[in-house]
């Protein structure tokens, strides 16, 4: 039973693959505790998408795949060649997107200056190889994602809703807040992946590992990272989301209102429906299980069935 200022109703618990838990919204013991034997992921979210927390079933996955994956993180050439393979995907995906503006753009010299900068991209994915330590990594990514927020700044520039550039913690205008709640929603989407492969989402290799951090999850979430501000621009340069969908806050920050969530969770389930080429497997699958797909494919590769770690691509 789901109940709400608008009423009450029942929802199958068949119908139900995850649970989002935002703002006040609280949950009884005996719908956790049905949710957990269902294996039904419970997640709880803050304003801003951060995730709070996630209850989940027991521990899943074969303890020796879990070794392997400490293993691999505790040495300094494999971690990095899959932290490697991560952020070339990322910074791939981003090139991408930045292109498609590119060329979708009516105006000649918009679209020489986001061509220019999906090529400034490419160029930073060309360094990674010679990358020899893990911040020499994060350098190059850090370096990559400025002029790629430049070129979202620009196609965002004539809509109705602020980016002066990204800012989180607090979120400091709409398109941030906006991005920042459905990177959350992306998240959750890769510990439940990760868990789903028997991983443990908090050992990642391009994020680190720090008490309270899902850092495999995050290393996931990064190859969809462009694919999810692909989404939040063409809701934005749509008209779907409008600036009364937002709260400011007096201390400068923004989040979405409790409409602004129910539009964007709609379009957000739609999003997760599209299908996607994938390189690897040859075929298009739809995007809610690039998630899963990718965790899978990085189990394989730590038990050793894979040579490398494939990451998803754009194509």
């Amino acid at each position: 039973m789901v109940s709400s200022a608008e009423g009450s109703k029942r929802v199958p618990l068949e119908a139900v693959d995850g649970l989002v838990l935002l703002g006040g919204a609280q949950i009884t013991t005996q719908a956790l505790d049905a949710c957990v034997r269902r294996g039904i992921q419970v997640t709880a979210l803050q304003m801003s998408g951060a995730v709070r927390f996630v209850v989940s079933g027991p521990t899943s996955g074969n303890v020796h795949l879990r070794t392997a994956q400490f293993e691999a993180l505790a040495d300094d050439g494999r971690s990095m060649a899959i932290a490697k393979a991560i952020v070339a995907a990322k910074l791939q995906n981003s090139k991408q997107v930045v292109g498609r503006w590119a060329r979708d753009e009516k105006h000649p010299h918009e679209a020489e200056q986001l061509a220019n900068r999906a090529a400034q991209i490419g160029e930073r994915v060309a360094r990674l190889p010679q990358a020899a330590s893990a911040n020499h990594i994060r350098g190059i990514e850090g370096d990559a994602a400025r002029i790629y927020f430049r070129a979202v700044r620009q196609v965002l520039a004539s809509s109705a809703l602020e980016f002066s550039g990204r800012t989180r913690r607090p979120p400091r205008d709409p398109v941030n807040a906006l991005m920042g709640f459905c990177y959350g929603m992306l998240v959750t989407e890769c510990i439940g992946a990760a868990e789903s492969a028997g991983l443990d989402y908090q050992m990642g290799c391009f994020h680190r590992p720090r008490a309270g951090r899902p850092s495999l999850a995050l290393d996931l979430a990064e190859e969809f990272r462009a694919l999810t501000d692909r989404f939040v621009v063409s809701l934005v340069r749509r008209r779907q989301i409008d600036p009364e969908d937002f709260d400011h806050t007096p201390g400068g920050a923004v989040y979405l209102s409790d409409d602004g969530r129910t539009k964007l969770l709609a379009s957000w389930e739609k999003h997760k429906e599209t299908e996607l080429q994938h390189q690897l497997l040859g075929r298009p699958v739809e995007r809610w299980a690039l998630p899963s797909i990718q965790a899978t494919l990085l189990a394989r590769h730590l038990r050793g069935d894979l040579p490398a770690y494939p990451p998803f691509v754009l194509t």
